[in-house]
């Protein structure tokens, strides 16, 4: 993923009412944190357009909002299923320590003997603590296909090197 390409923090789910509002779906740690950024880009498959949040709120536990310059179901509902992104640099700036799954993406991992053990080719979230799941390289000595390896620095995370391209983990090459 470029360090440039717009970053997803939700969606844009079914038409609201007759008006023009459209339910929110958000990725973000608090749902109510999407609209902390702003311009927000609309799209899919990578056509991006600049769309302004006029008004949102809470409908029961969900989220719905309305934009500028639609105002009524049929122009709303070209909306629906369409990603909400943001310019990457809209993102707040992370200690060191603190890392956007986007920059872990991609990584390279290997265990503290030195084992390569494959790439980062997604993040998933548990109630616990984050899970790196790493592909395992098609020579793998261990016939492993994917590892999961929970993202907990204290314990298994002993460095993330992004300029390297490199994660380095203290979890055994044949679990």
């Amino acid at each position: 993923m470029s360090d440039n390409a717009p970053v997803i923090l939700g969606s844009i789910g079914a038409v609201y009412g007759i008006k023009g509002w459209v339910k929110i779906i958000s990725f973000t740690d608090q749902d109510e944190g999407i609209f902390e950024y702003r311009p927000w880009l609309t799209g899919r498959n990578g056509q991006w357009q600049e769309t302004e949040v006029a008004q949102w709120r809470w409908h029961n536990k969900g989220l719905i909002a309305k934009f500028a310059q639609i105002d009524d179901r049929d122009a709303a509902q070209q909306l629906v299923g369409k990603d909400i992104a943001v310019a990457a640099e809209k993102l707040p700036q992370l200690p060191d320590d603190e890392f956007y799954w986007r920059d872990l993406v991609g990584l390279n991992v290997v265990n503290t003997e030195n084992y390569d053990m494959g790439k980062v080719s997604q993040m998933l979230p548990t109630v616990s603590n984050d899970v790196l799941v790493v592909t395992a390289n098609s020579n793998d000595a261990f016939g492993k296909r994917e590892r999961l390896i929970p993202f907990i620095q204290s314990q298994y995370i002993v460095n993330v090197d992004r300029d390297n391209k490199r994660i380095t983990v203290d979890w055994p090459a044949d679990f």
